[in-house]
C-alpha cells in the first residue's frame, strides 16, 4: 500500500504493549506521521472516559471511536460529536435474551454523557451479580430495573467460567436480531451495540470528518471486535498476538503489541 492517508488504531493488545504502556518508538513514529499531516485515530471498545490516559500517553488527543463504533469522541476537546444508543425497548428485550440465553451472567450496561467524566457515577452501571473483567473496576451496582433508566451505547454480559466466544455463539442465537455482538477479552465477556454498528461504522465517520475514504486507511487490531475494520479499511493489519479470526482476515500480519507491531508498519513511510 502507498503511504496512508489516515491511520486507525485498536488500543488495548494492539497500540499499547506491556501493562499498558506505550513504548517510545511507537510515541516517536505516531509523531512522525501527525507532523507529515497524516490524522491518528484511535477505535477501540474503551468508553471514552478511559481514552484520555492514552492521549496523554500519545501526546496527542485524537478523534476517536469508542465503544466498539457507538461512540465518536473528540479527545481534544473532550466532546461526545455522536451516538448510536439503544433504547429502552430494545434494550429490555436484550437483558432478558442474554440472561435466558447465558444463565449466571451479569449484565452491565455503558452510557455517555456529553464529555469524558460527565456524569461519571451513571454511566457504568452493573447487576448485582456482574463480575468485573479488569482490575480497578468503576462500575456502580444498581437494582436490574435501574438499567432500563435511559438509553444505552453498549450492553455487557460477564460469565466468569464460560469463554466469550461460546457466550457469543449463544448470545447471538437469541439476540442477534436486536445488537451487534462482539468481544475484546476471551475470559467470559460479550460487548453489544446496536445492530450494525461496529468499529467499522465509527471508522467510516471517524474517516469521513477527515476526508478520507477507505482506500486510504490503514488500520490495525487484534482481537474480533476488530474483524469489521479491518475489513473496511484499505488495508487491514493484525498484530502477531491477535486472535486466530482475525490473523485469518488480515491483509498482513505485523509483529506482535509487545515488539511494536504497529510502529513496525507504520515506519515504511514515517
Amino acid at each position: 500500500m502507498q503511504s496512508p492517508r489516515l491511520v486507525a488504531s485498536d488500543v488495548d493488545g494492539t497500540l499499547l504493549g506491556e501493562d499498558g504502556e506505550l513504548s517510545d518508538r511507537t510515541r516517536a513514529v505516531v509523531g512522525r506521521m501527525l507532523a507529515g499531516g497524516v490524522p491518528l485515530v484511535l477505535a477501540t471498545g474503551r468508553p471514552p472516559r478511559w481514552v484520555p490516559r492514552v492521549c496523554d500517553a500519545l501526546g496527542v488527543h485524537p478523534l476517536t471511536v469508542a465503544a466498539n463504533g457507538a461512540v465518536l469522541y473528540d479527545a481534544a476537546t473532550d466532546r461526545v460529536l455522536a451516538t448510536e444508543t439503544l433504547d429502552v425497548d430494545a434494550l429490555a428485550e436484550v437483558l432478558d435474551g442474554l440472561r435466558a440465553a447465558i444463565p449466571g451472567c451479569g449484565i452491565a450496561v455503558e452510557r455517555v454523557g456529553d464529555g469524558a467524566f460527565d456524569r461519571r457515577d451513571q454511566q457504568f452501571v452493573s447487576d448485582p451479580t456482574y463480575v468485573h473483567a479488569y482490575p480497578l473496576p468503576d462500575h456502580r451496582q444498581v437494582v436490574p430495573g435501574e438499567l432500563l433508566a435511559e438509553p444505552v451505547v453498549k450492553v455487557l454480559a460477564r460469565h466468569p467460567t464460560l469463554d466469550s466466544a461460546t457466550m457469543a455463539t449463544e448470545a447471538r442465537r437469541a439476540v442477534g436480531h436486536l445488537v451487534d455482538i462482539t468481544y475484546s477479552a476471551s475470559g467470559g465477556l460479550l460487548e453489544c451495540a446496536v445492530r450494525g454498528v461496529t468499529k467499522a461504522t465509527g471508522l467510516a465517520r471517524a474517516a469521513a470528518h477527515h476526508g478520507v475514504d477507505a482506500a486510504g486507511v490503514v488500520a490495525f487490531g487484534d482481537m474480533p471486535n476488530d474483524l469489521a475494520m479491518l475489513a473496511w479499511a484499505g488495508h487491514g493489519v493484525a498484530v502477531a498476538n491477535a486472535h486466530p479470526d482475525v490473523l485469518r482476515v488480515a491483509d498482513e500480519v505485523t509483529a506482535s503489541n509487545l515488539e511494536d507491531g504497529v510502529a513496525s508498519v507504520l515506519e515504511r513511510w514515517f
